[in-house]
């Protein structure tokens, strides 16, 4: 799903222990009973949703158009308004949390980038400056090193990069304000090959030297086999499996085996 500008400056119990990379982590975000209705229809989106992510792992979301994907990720940092004690942050209820302060912890790659105006330095600046801190061009330079980009892209207008080096500019945007937890919405989905894997790249790397959590939704169940150590398989609104990512053969629902062989 897509984003605007404007809505990335706003944004700025399944148990998992069967799963070998979560064995023995304690949960990061903890998900129970969350439920969504369709403002225009009253229908089931989300349908008493319970899931465990652990910490320092990347969780891949996967199951077939409407499941309610994209809506799961979104309530787990407010962009959308979850009802109280349904989405907890190290134990904490999200809701009683300063959403900003929340963001910052829980931070969100979008589909498709929106890119602010001014220059690349400018976009990477702009969460810390929001709290006074102003970045220095070391540490943008830094920032852009490590989500695979030139540093001296740090001066080009922002309008002018490729969709891939705009959506690594909003990773680097995006780890500017040191979250603790990445929410990843098809972040991949509109980039060529050798971008895509530059962003897989960068995800491994960051969940091996910062021990970052992260949740990534796809429509690629071959990607989410190559970089997640979790999988979570959401069916009509609800998460029906969590497996191994070696093991998604195992899947025992229909339509998520169903799913998977069409995949």
């Amino acid at each position: 799903m897509g984003s605007s500008a404007d809505e990335v400056r706003e944004h700025l119990l399944v148990d998992v222990d069967g799963a070998a990379s979560g064995a023995g982590k304690k949960a990061k975000i903890r998900v129970q009973n969350l439920t969504k209705l369709s403002e225009a229809t009253g229908e089931e989106i989300l349908n008493k949703v319970c899931l465990d992510v652990p910490e320092g792992v990347i969780m891949g979301v996967i199951g077939p158009s409407g499941s309610g994907k994209s809506t799961l990720l979104r309530a787990l940092n407010r962009l959308w308004e979850p009802a109280p004690e349904t989405v907890f942050l190290e134990g904490d209820d999200i809701c009683r949390l300063d959403v900003l302060a929340l963001r910052r912890k829980v931070g969100m790659l979008f589909q498709l980038p929106a890119m602010f105006e001014g220059t690349v330095a400018d976009n990477i600046r702009f969460g810390p400056q929001l709290r006074g801190k102003k970045l220095p061009e070391s540490e943008v330079q830094k920032l852009l090193s490590l989500a695979d980009l030139d540093p001296s892209l740090a001066s080009k207008p922002a309008s002018q990069l490729s969709v891939g080096q705009a959506q690594r500019v909003a990773l680097a945007r995006t780890l500017a304000n040191e979250p603790e937890v990445l929410l990843l919405d098809e972040p991949t989905s509109a980039l060529d090959p050798i971008s895509t894997q530059n962003i897989e790249e960068v995800l491994v790397r960051l969940k091996k030297s910062r021990g970052l959590t992260a949740l990534m939704v796809s429509h690629s169940v071959k990607q989410i086999q190559r970089i997640a150590d979790v999988v979570c398989l959401l069916v009509g609104g609800e998460v029906v499996e969590v497996l191994d990512p070696s093991n998604l053969s195992e899947a025992k629902h229909p339509m998520a085996r169903r799913f998977l062989e069409l995949s």
